[in-house]
């Protein structure tokens, strides 16, 4: 999983790292890390098609971080961070979930992954149309928003000694 060491090594060899954090999430902090990555986007002559999509990208993996956090108070944090390569912006989250939720998570994820344009565009519609994929169940309209917006989703669940579940859910932008 990552770590500072990681995003220290990213830093120098990939690219630029436009945000990154690690711990609670509540919808301040949300809001003032969105903030800050507007100016960044700003700052950097973003396209703002791409700028849309990855302020889209980062509120609903921080929403979905926030949603399992109050699932596992125990382990309530999360890391999430937004790198910019010469290609591509990846928008990275990563969260502690149940066995469970991974089971759910892992099946929906891998749909998704290798799903179509059109077809996540139909789920997605379909989805809005009957109320179905809240977020109440996880996995739910957050992830069908991201795989619309992101030109590559992909996901990686690690279990540690404790038994804890990582999960880490990346969005990539090709440019």
């Amino acid at each position: 999983m990552i770590t500072i060491s990681n995003l220290s090594a990213i830093l120098e060899e990939d690219g630029i790292i436009f945000l990154a954090y690690g711990g609670l999430f509540t919808q301040p902090l949300i809001a003032g890390m969105t903030e800050a990555l507007e100016k960044e986007s700003e700052e950097a002559d973003m396209p703002i098609g791409i700028a849309n999509k990855i302020f889209v990208i980062f509120i609903e993996l921080s929403q979905n971080m926030m949603h399992y956090a109050k699932q596992h108070p125990h382990d309530s944090k999360g890391l999430i961070y937004v790198i910019r390569q010469p290609d591509r912006y990846i928008i990275c989250s990563q969260n502690v979930v149940s066995h469970k939720e991974r089971d759910m998570l892992e099946e929906r994820l891998t749909h998704l992954a290798s799903a179509g344009k059109e077809e996540i565009k139909a789920l997605y519609k379909e989805a809005r149309k009957h109320g179905t994929d809240t977020h109440e169940k996880g996995g739910g309209l957050g992830f069908l928003e991201i795989a619309k917006k992101a030109d590559r989703i992909a996901s990686l669940f690690q279990e540690n000694e404790k038994g804890e579940i990582h999960f880490k859910l990346c969005a990539t932008l090709f440019v």
